[in-house]
């Protein structure tokens, strides 16, 4: 898979290949944490780009459906972004304070949603679990 700073980052999606698409890459790949696309469209003005935030939205959701982004929820039901950090299905354990993230795999939660949607006859079932807590430094202050 190539890196966001690699050309070629976004190959298949219907932004591949844009210099917008470069700059959302290289900015996604230099912030820490999950932001908000206002957050990402800001830090894109900063550095001088002029992009749209519809243009960061429309780009944002493409590269979420490729797998390419992680997004989340935050207690307030804002979605919020993140370049993936990992190509295997994994969640996320989210400071409520100062918003440091780790992917984390959920071998027990992956059973549990395979159980239930079988008990319930479905198939091809997916999910998203989201773990907010405090970090360690945020915890221990």
């Amino acid at each position: 898979m190539s890196t966001p700073a690699e050309p070629g980052w976004g190959r298949g999606t219907r932004v591949r290949g844009t210099r917008q698409a470069e700059a959302l890459a290289s900015v996604l790949a230099s912030l820490p944490g999950f932001l908000s696309a206002q957050q990402i469209h800001a830090e894109l003005r900063r550095r001088g780009e002029r992009i749209g935030l519809a243009t960061v939205y429309r780009h944002l959701q493409v590269l979420s459906e490729d797998g390419r982004v992680d997004t989340i929820r935050d207690p307030s039901g804002e979605t919020l972004y993140r370049r993936c950090r990992s190509e295997s299905h994994h969640h996320h354990l989210i400071c409520r304070s100062c918003g440091a993230s780790v992917e984390v795999e959920g071998r027990a939660v992956e059973q549990w949603a395979d159980k239930v949607a079988a008990e319930a006859g479905f198939t091809a079932v997916d999910h998203t679990v989201e773990l907010f807590g405090l970090c360690p430094r945020c915890g221990a202050a």
